[in-house]
């Protein structure tokens, strides 16, 4: 029998390899992890721990003003965008420690610097070669920009965390969930935000009742959308950047930063994965659904995988992999009716399936419960701000296939209520819970 160095080997210290690395170790094996950057990976580093800091801070800019019809003073607020950095920055770095502390704690070896492969079950990482029995690649995604002129002026959702000066005139290239929080968070702190879109409307592939509400309440708020267009050049000059829009619908904006949000991709690069043998299929690792490669030692999870992209599902891969090779427990993931959230300005969040999904899947068979109205949080304030609650309905069955919600508190709701959509909860069960009130969650409860 071959004498390896480790039982397992983790590359990429992330929410998928920490949370596999520890369970692992909890067996009884004996687990390294690689880590060429901070730990905890791109959700604590610069990506959903930081981003929702910023969305905290960019809301007190509205509390303030809504506190006026409370009763409260007006007051003139202060933001200090280098303080927020700062703190931020702390909190980042505490996290970074205490996920150390954890692995320390775990039994597992932190080895500091970038893995790559040598042969199916060798590592290189620096001067050192390491043998494992069974290795696990977690090395997540990073931003993809596009090749046009000037690009390299704009920056990356990995900068928006560290930029030295707060930008006045800040501009979104992209619809996805990260340009619409981050235009969001700008907005709220005091920039001037215009976002860009090749489409009509923001987040394609989500509901489009969610996209519209979304956009509808950005705008309110002032933001500035350019849609059905994309850009063509980036000029620096010394008034800043000016944004140059392919045809001639739009005139040039500028802006003093400008946020490339227009997608990412598998962080595979200087993994020398052909010297293992592993299988790439457009641009991403394949796997199959207990996230085994083609190589039947070697393992794939989160965003690598570009299988669904979000931290718990990255932390759930990585633990039933554990279970299932370390645990003797087999099981895999369901990627179907995960819930996800988007942190914008109203912000969002939803389970099941889209409006359109479920035609494709049952027909015109559906019922389509949807409300909007102020909540009463906004009753006393002069804010226009609304709440919009969907639900899709199966008429044969009677099971609620989808739940949407944009407006205050929506992730909040939309997590409990996962719970049930996954259970094959029934409008009539809905129908029949008793609701909180007053509250916008009893909302769901009373549809009709």
């Amino acid at each position: 029998m071959t004498n390896f160095d480790y039982d397992l080997f983790v590359i990429g210290a992330g929410s998928g390899g920490l949370a596999a690395s520890k369970r692992a170790a909890s067996y009884g094996a004996k687990v390294a992890i690689a880590e060429g950057d901070l730990v905890g990976g791109t959700c604590v580093i610069r990506g959903c721990v930081p981003k929702k800091l910023m969305v905290y801070a960019s809301q007190f800019s509205k509390l303030y003003q809504n506190a006026v019809g409370y009763g409260w003073e007006k007051a003139e607020p202060n933001f200090d965008w280098n303080k927020l950095v700062e703190v931020v920055q702390k909190e980042v770095m505490r996290l970074n420690q205490i996920h150390i502390n954890n692995l320390e704690k775990a039994g597992v070896e932190l080895i500091n610097g970038m893995a790559t492969f040598v042969d199916p079950h060798t590592i290189e990482v620096g001067d050192r070669k390491i043998t494992a029995d069974k290795i696990l690649i977690a090395v997540g995604g990073k931003p993809a920009k596009p090749d046009i002129e000037g690009i390299e002026h704009s920056i990356t959702s990995n900068e928006m965390f560290h930029l030295s000066t707060f930008p006045k005139r800040f501009a979104v290239w992209g619809g996805g969930y990260i340009g619409v929080e981050f235009a969001s968070i700008m907005n709220g702190l005091g920039a001037e935000v215009t976002e860009i879109i090749r489409r009509d409307y923001i987040l394609h592939g989500f509901d489009q009742d969610i996209a519209q509400n979304i956009q509808e309440g950005m705008t309110k708020h002032g933001i500035q959308f350019k849609t059905q267009t994309t850009l063509e050049k980036i000029e620096k000059t010394d008034e800043g950047l000016n944004l140059i829009f392919a045809g001639e619908e739009h005139e040039p904006v500028t802006v003093d930063a400008l946020l490339c949000a227009t997608g990412r991709k598998p962080n595979l690069s200087g993994l020398n994965l052909e010297n293992a043998g592993v299988e790439v299929l457009l641009g991403a690792i394949a796997v199959s659904p207990d996230s085994c490669t083609n190589q039947s030692h070697i393992y794939a999870v989160g965003d690598c995988t570009d299988r669904m992209n979000l931290t718990p599902v990255a932390i759930a891969e990585g633990r039933a992999f554990a279970d299932t090779v370390f645990g003797h427990l087999p099981r895999h993931i369901n990627h179907t009716g995960i819930p996800t959230a988007v942190f914008s300005q109203p912000e969002a969040s939803t389970v099941g399936l889209t409006e359109e999904e479920a035609r494709d899947k049952v027909g015109e068979n559906l019922t389509i419960y949807r409300a909007k109205f102020r909540p009463m949080f906004y009753s006393l304030t002069d804010a226009d701000e609304k709440v919009m609650i969907k639900l899709i309905v199966d008429k044969t069955t009677d099971r609620i296939l989808g739940v949407h919600i944009v407006g205050k508190d929506a992730a909040e709701i939309v997590q409990g209520l996962a719970i049930a959509v996954n259970m094959g909860a029934t409008k009539k069960d809905f129908d029949a819970t008793i609701g909180i009130h007053p509250s916008t969650a009893e909302e769901v409860v009373t549809l009709r």
